[in-house]
């Protein structure tokens, strides 16, 4: 067990108390208890020698990021947030002790649990149970120190801690409309199936994103779980779902129609602007928000070639990628696109497309104004282009004319299932015959 222990320095005496004696005494020390990777952070409120308090503070570590000189979180990468939040604490603490001496309060474990909640602005637990939405909050709150699963980094993404955000606000939604309030232990098959059918049913969303809900409802459960909170033990075991691969409908853009949409001429800046994070999209096949943060601090020349390197927020990974194309080469060297949002890039690449008589009509979803929902039906190609076509065209474009392990590097797909998966392509066993043995003829010349 760890039970290490820390004073924070502070001049006490200049708070206005009702007794300054016994303010004057009290000091704030935080410890960690449990044998885990992750343990919980104490609170421990000494206000007399007669009264000292303990409580959680909701924050979790692993040990190893804890400072044992300072006994609190070394100052590095994402424990700083929870450095600060923790001297939040404490100044709160003290404030709230100072105000509650004025006002005769009891001054008990109870009271120093409220203020802890209130510090935070959390939701108060109910009778000491777990309900859903607290743990969704208490996972939120600990985004900065959670560790990803099968990563070994520690903090979870901006982008990860919005969808929490968004799920929280989603499952308290279900529970009102059935008039209920559902605590981890109440996860039970039923429950499940209900909400999955609430979102597919009374929602209309799409089986995708109910999927990804369920998903993140096993994820909380499992978090409980971990802490030994009492959870059901289904919700740990959800079993979530996707569109089966026939039904998704995958949109790229064919070299021949990169031709076309590079061979058109612009009629205003914008246009051509929109155009050219096209035509790069397509060729370094990078997710949208790595492509728009990609400026010239990103080239770098070898020997005469010209690679473009990026992090990849997502995934974290470092990929470089060459530019063989000689038109993308002059326009990154000497006119470079223009920063703009996705947003207004989906909005534009559209016209790009419609512009370049990219108008084949095929299978695909777009979003009804009145529903807010997405429907499938067949369209022209230019309204269903968005700027994640870009790095499926990339992949759709090169598989099979280059080794699928090189694609995967710069796409970033850690396995080729998913790489397929992501192609909407089956694995051809004959096709992978006759590579090796172009290859192996290559190899012997």
């Amino acid at each position: 067990m760890h039970t290490f222990e820390h004073r924070l320095g502070r001049c006490w005496e200049d708070f206005p108390t009702k007794s300054n004696k016994i303010l004057n005494m009290a000091s704030v020390k935080f410890r960690l208890k449990g044998v885990s990777k992750e343990v919980s952070i104490y609170i421990r409120f000494s206000v007399s020698r007669n009264l000292i308090l303990e409580a959680k503070t909701g924050f979790i570590i692993n040990p190893n990021s804890w400072d044992i000189s300072t006994n609190l979180p070394k100052y590095r990468g994402s424990d700083k947030v929870l450095v600060e939040k923790l001297k939040k604490l404490d100044y709160y603490v003290f404030d709230q002790f100072n105000l509650a001496q004025s006002n005769g309060a009891i001054i008990d474990k109870a009271w120093l649990e409220t203020t802890i909640q209130n510090c935070f602005e959390r939701p108060e637990k109910e009778d000491n149970t777990y309900y859903v939405h607290n743990h969704i909050q208490f996972v939120i709150d600990n985004a900065s120190t959670k560790k990803v699963a099968g990563k070994s980094r520690l903090g979870l993404s901006p982008a990860r801690i919005q969808s929490y955000k968004t799920f929280k606000d989603n499952f308290l939604e279900f529970e009102a409309f059935h008039k209920i309030k559902l605590k981890l232990t109440d996860i039970t098959p039923s429950v499940v199936e209900s909400y999955k059918t609430w979102l597919i049913k009374t929602k209309s969303y799409s089986i995708n994103y109910a999927g990804k809900q369920l998903d993140n409802l096993r994820a909380v459960a499992r978090d409980a779980d971990r802490l030994d909170i009492p959870t059901h033990p289904y919700a740990c075991k959800i079993e979530s779902f996707f569109e089966q691969d026939e039904d998704r409908h995958i949109v790229t853009l064919s070299p021949a129609e990169l031709q076309k949409i590079r061979e058109t001429k612009m009629p205003s800046p914008y246009l051509e602007n929109a155009q050219k994070w096209l035509l790069l999209g397509c060729e370094i096949g990078q997710r949208a928000g790595d492509l728009l943060n990609l400026t010239s601090k990103n080239l770098r020349f070898v020997d005469d070639h010209l690679f473009i390197d990026v992090l990849q927020q997502k995934t974290k990974k470092e990929v470089t990628i060459p530019i063989a194309s000689k038109e993308i080469r002059s326009m990154l060297e000497h006119d470079f696109p223009r920063k703009i949002s996705t947003q207004n890039l989906n909005f534009y690449i559209k016209e790009v497309c419609e512009l370049a008589n990219i108008d084949e009509v095929i299978a695909g979803k777009l979003l009804d104004a009145v529903t807010n929902r997405k429907v499938l039906d067949k369209f022209p190609k230019h309204q269903l282009v968005t700027s994640h076509s870009f790095r499926r065209s990339f992949a759709s474009n090169y598989y099979k004319k280059m080794p699928t392990p090189i694609l995967m590097g710069i796409t970033g797909h850690t396995k080729e299932s998913m790489f397929l998966k992501y192609i909407n392509r089956q694995e051809d066993k004959d096709e992978n015959a006759k590579l090796f043995l172009q290859y192996y003829e290559k190899l012997n010349e």
